[in-house]
């Protein structure tokens, strides 16, 4: 198991004693750290422990993925880390600043695409950059720079139901990419599409997170998309949600030059991965 330091939730709020750079085994940075975060929803009948004692490093440049059957916590504990949710205890820090209420430089691809009908493809992608009052000349510049990256740019100015599920969650990617975040979140991003555009979308993505540099957390069932996408991965267990084992995927990359699923490597960390949280969970599957 992984070193495990942890962190909480939000806006930026010095924290004097944690301002300095934090190293991870290996001498890469700590770039966000959730330390003890729990969580509980009340119930009619009983309360819910989503979250309990969660406890986690993510280093600068890398993609972790959260893996577990649902009920585990793993949305919860994204949606804490971008300020939609509040933690009843523990803290979120990133780059030793504890956070209370989001941060700016964290952005959110979600399940559901969430594009706006009425704005075109490149507006949809220039709305973050909007809600941080960049001038417009530079929004469109740098939307247009991500449309590029995601092979959109020829449908710009087109309404995004015009498009296809696969390159309407690209768009959803460009809009999180261009307001240049340190921490990239996504949340199930692909559980929508079918198996074709799911698989070409996991490899988009693991060359645009190898060529920006991109810190991402990921929420994902898929325990093959977790291997191919990630450096490491955090299992999460149910009732209460918590955080069980994180395992180091030491696959070469990049990814897309041979069969990860045939590789023997591949094959014991999924075989690991399903033992772990059991046979017959939707993370097994």
């Amino acid at each position: 198991m992984s070193d495990n330091r942890q962190a909480g939730a939000g806006a930026d709020t010095a924290a004097p004693a944690q301002t300095e750079a934090l190293e991870a085994p290996g001498g890469q940075e700590v770039l966000l750290e959730y330390a003890g975060i729990c969580k509980t929803f009340p119930g009619t009948k009983r309360n819910v422990v989503a979250l309990d004692q969660v406890t986690l490093s993510v280093r600068r440049g890398e993609f972790v993925s959260l893996v577990g059957p649902s009920g585990c916590g793993k949305t919860t504990l994204l949606r804490i880390t971008n300020g939609l949710e509040t933690a009843n205890e523990g803290t979120l820090a990133l780059e030793g600043r504890v956070l209370s209420g989001g941060s700016q430089d964290m952005a959110y691809v979600f399940q559901d695409i969430n594009l706006l009908p009425w704005r075109s493809v490149v507006q949809n992608v220039e709305l973050g950059l909007e809600a941080r009052r960049v001038p417009k000349a530079e929004r469109r510049e740098r939307a247009m720079e991500m449309l590029e990256m995601v092979g959109l740019a020829d449908v710009a100015s087109a309404p995004p139901y015009t498009l296809s599920g696969g390159m309407q969650q690209r768009v959803g990617v460009a809009r999180a990419l261009a307001v240049q975040p340190k921490v990239l979140l996504m949340d199930e991003p692909f559980g929508q599409l079918d198996n074709f555009t799911r698989e070409a979308l996991q490899v988009e993505i693991s060359e645009l997170w190898a060529k920006l540099g991109t810190t991402i957390v990921f929420v994902t069932h898929d325990v093959d998309e977790a291997i191919f996408l990630s450096d490491r991965i955090a299992l999460f267990q149910p009732n209460p949600g918590r955080l069980t084992d994180v395992i180091d995927v030491d696959l070469p990359r990049p990814r897309t030059g041979y069969e990860v699923r045939g590789h023997r490597r591949a094959i014991e960390l999924r075989s690991h991965i399903v033992n772990h949280l059991g046979v017959g969970t939707g993370a097994a599957r």
